[in-house]
């Protein structure tokens, strides 16, 4: 695919308003400049406390433990991902990678932390095809070939050293507690394992964690983990070498080797996290800072907000509304297939799809009453992303942020725990389009801009999100493959509307991602008329059963977690995912004495 060049950029914007010319203008006007997302607030106004809403309470408590210590948002990010990486290894661990966007009262900073895992040099494109030139799936979703280089260990050293304020053991403590002493198995990872068990079940190592009083995990029973302890104890007392080199070093190249697979330890010993500079872009009166590339979820967010701007939406009846959502999904995740990829080995172009004028001409292509085909928006022939992943948001006292998602990608990811470590790899490898234009795990489809080389990171849907207006703040995000960019959209919609913080946590979910060519949606999400209507301006439905409820665990989607700082009112508040019967949020107030 050739690049998106100005000249690509202007025939876009062009065609988009010469076919505005027979289709009608967007439904309303334009949105209003944005406001200072400071104006009134004086400078050095800070939240009457703390808020940390994640998917384990575990995980919530011990962020909440490093707080009460005198650690920052920053030291309790490290101590809520170490913690959620014991207690919910079905979505996340130290074998995996993830992104943290952090903000600093103090500066004014924002940052977005890459610890997104890397492709080892050994895995070439050859190795992910059969005899017959077709994708292995069993290859690129399970066991040794499968993994990336973790860098979410290297990421918790990062993010202590550099803007936390207590040691890094402090930090860690939690998780390595909850790692030696255990906690106690929940329905969600009793199910996890019993759908992955056949995989995991293969791996030495694996069953030495999960089956080591000699049957699968039970909901009730109390998971143990003396290996994954060490491994968090070396980390804690040797910063990153206690990880990348040394003895854990050598047990993750000897584990993968034993299962056929192949890392060099000079891989481990040079990663590194990657600092880069997040999108930022107005919507409606709202500052939206999130992440870039290798994220895809920054941009596509900018593009979908963008065009949306053009309509009032609280205004529409509500299968207009998600005829113009869906349509702006459906042309962001086109962009999405052909154009993004790691920035350290691809030129993404983001400032051009970024821009308010793209998102212009693309808003012109859509007409306000009747379904785009995706195969009519490609630039070239048409060519044929629940429970995983998990996320956490922070408030302090001070007004730090966090916004962190991680993963190991699948459920268990990779099925391979290194025997002596306790890290269960990921299989983020099948996040590249290890064969152009075959859809991943999730559905969704990539080129030359995603294709597998050493020491590349493979593209990612997570996106961690803050909002800001003149009297509000809140930070977001949710698991959920190719869905987390839609989850995180229909988010930040419902704080535009005015929504609370558990409102926002609520709320049903549909999604569209430009192949397959429909509208997928959890129960309850698109109304019987709504729906009726959607059909007849030519979209294709995927909605479950009438009988399913909602909340029903096999049809509901992700686990928003997010917080909510109402600087106006002087409030905090929190919304956990009710879809995740184990996830907390907790708000802890306090006298300010600054």
């Amino acid at each position: 695919m050739r690049p998106l060049s100005r000249s690509l950029f202007l025939s876009v914007l062009l065609a988009g308003l010469t076919a505005c010319a027979g289709l009608g203008a967007p439904a309303t006007t334009a949105a209003p400049a944005p406001a200072d997302a400071k104006a009134g607030i004086a400078a050095e106004q800070a939240p009457p406390g703390a808020a940390i809403a994640s998917a384990h309470s575990l995980a919530t408590d011990a962020g909440m433990e490093v707080l009460a210590a005198g650690g920052n948002a920053f030291d309790a990010a490290v101590a809520v991902s170490a913690a959620l990486s014991v207690v919910e290894p079905i979505s996340s661990g130290i074998g995996g990678g993830g992104f943290f966007l952090l903000h600093d009262a103090a500066t004014g900073r924002d940052v977005f932390v890459d610890a997104r895992e890397t492709a080892p040099a050994a895995a070439t494109p050859e190795v992910y095809l059969d005899d017959a030139g077709e994708l292995d799936r069993d290859t690129a979703t399970n066991g040794p070939w499968a993994a990336g280089i973790p860098g979410l260990p290297a990421a918790l050293v990062h993010v202590s050293e550099e803007y936390g304020r207590l040691p890094l053991a402090t930090a860690l403590a939690p998780a390595i507690r909850l790692a030696r002493d255990g906690f106690e198995v929940y329905p969600r990872l009793e199910r996890g394992y019993a759908a992955r068990a056949k995989v995991m079940e293969r791996y030495p190592g694996t069953r030495e964690v999960f089956l080591a009083d000699g049957d699968p995990p039970k909901a009730g029973e109390i998971l143990r983990q003396p290996d994954l302890a060490r491994t968090l104890e070396l980390l804690a007392e040797r910063g990153h070498d206690g990880f990348y080199r040394g003895e854990v070093a050598e047990k993750l190249v000897a584990g993968v080797a034993a299962e056929g697979g192949r890392w060099d330890p000079a891989e481990l010993a040079a990663y590194q996290v990657r600092e880069r500079e997040p999108i930022v872009f107005d919507y409606r009166g709202w500052t939206i800072t999130t992440a870039p590339p290798p994220s895809s979820g920054g941009v596509a967010l900018a593009q979908m907000l963008q065009i949306l701007s053009g309509w009032n939406l609280d205004e529409l009846e509500a299968a207009d509304r998600i005829h113009l959502t869906a349509e702006a999904m459906r042309r962001a995740y086109r962009d999405r297939t052909f154009y993004l990829g790691d920035p350290d080995f691809v030129d993404v172009p983001v400032d051009i799809l970024t821009d308010p004028d793209y998102a212009r001409g693309l808003r012109a292509t859509i007409h306000p009453g009747k379904a785009t085909p995706s195969e009519l928006l490609s630039g070239q022939p048409t060519p044929l992303e629940d429970e995983e992943t998990t996320h956490f948001s922070i408030i302090d006292a001070e007004g730090n942020r966090a916004a962190v998602t991680q993963t190991v990608n699948l459920l268990f990811g990779s099925g391979l725990v290194a025997p002596g470590t306790g890290v269960l790899l990921n299989n983020e490898m099948d996040d590249f389009a290890l064969k152009p234009g075959t859809p991943n795990a999730f559905g969704v489809m990539g080129f030359e801009a995603n294709a597998v080389e050493p020491g590349k990171r493979m593209l990612s849907s997570m996106t961690p999100t803050f909002m800001e207006s003149g009297e509000r703040v809140a930070v977001l995000g949710t698991p959920g493959g190719s869905r987390i960019i839609t989850m995180v959209l229909l988010g930040i919609l419902g704080y535009a509307d005015g929504l609370g913080a558990q409102e926002v946590a609520a709320l049903p979910r549909f999604h569209h991602q430009w192949m397959p060519d429909r509208i997928q949606a959890e129960p309850g999400a698109v109304p019987a008329e709504a729906a009726r209507k959607l059909e007849a301006m030519g979209h294709a439905l995927d909605l479950p059963p009438d009988e399913v409820q909602a909340g029903a665990s096999s049809h509901s989607w992700g686990n928003l977690q997010t917080v909510l700082w109402d600087r106006a009112r002087g409030t905090l508040e929190g919304g956990a995912d009710p879809r995740n019967p184990v996830g907390s949020a907790e708000v802890r107030l306090e006298e300010a004495t600054r």
